[in-house]
């Protein structure tokens, strides 16, 4: 187990959105009366986190409103593993004993669920992942002693291993949605009967 208080969030921010389409950035779009990259941080938001990061590229969501201290990457087509080092240097700097890892484009996220993610952590080299009961997945808690590794990561798949290797925390598959397309978000709309569903049908394609 480890107290929040000692963990790092970092939300990432920074996808370029490429399979949403040329819309700047699908975190900005609206889901539930706010951009749909603002669920994550308001969900979490009475969680302890020793620091709140969201690491960043062209998103215009309100992070620092919620408590986040903002960090670019100024390059994200090097990859989800670019902005993941960003984050966790930040972490290692400020001497945290793990971090939180987590996607802004993941909106069902609660907070009750990365407190069970808490509750299995159980030494520096931890790596508890986030699973639907058939594949790990974000969220995902990583110790200090994985800091060193996260930071040789490159491209967007190097961490896959590790997380299939690691404890896995089982919750609801509505609970790790994450968004990748128009389409995506359209259904999980209709699904949560957002009011977007019935004024933005010009958006689909």
């Amino acid at each position: 187990m480890i107290r929040p208080e000692d963990v790092v969030l970092i939300l990432l921010a920074a996808g370029r959105s490429e399979r949403f389409g040329d819309i700047g950035s699908k975190l900005d779009e609206p889901f539930l009366n706010r951009p749909l990259g603002l669920h994550v941080a308001v969900a979490l938001e009475a969680v302890p986190f020793r620091e709140r990061i969201a690491v960043v590229g062209n998103a215009k969501v309100d992070f620092p409103s919620h408590g986040f201290r903002v960090l670019t990457n100024h390059d994200p087509s090097r990859g989800m593993a670019s902005s993941v080092k960003i984050g966790v240097e930040h972490a290692k700097a400020i001497g945290a004993k793990a971090v939180l890892i987590a996607l802004a484009d993941m909106p069902r996220i609660t907070a009750t669920h990365v407190y069970t993610l808490f509750d299995a952590f159980d030494d520096d080299a931890a790596v508890v992942a986030s699973s639907d009961g058939e594949r790990p997945s974000p969220p995902a808690l990583f110790g200090c002693a994985q800091f060193d590794f996260l930071l040789a990561l490159e491209g967007d798949s190097g961490a896959r291993d590790m997380v299939r290797r690691g404890k896995h925390v089982v919750t609801t598959p509505a609970e790790l949605i994450d968004v990748d397309t128009q389409e995506e978000l359209e259904r999980l709309r209709e699904l949560v009967h957002a009011p977007e569903a019935y004024t933005r049908h010009h958006r689909r394609p």
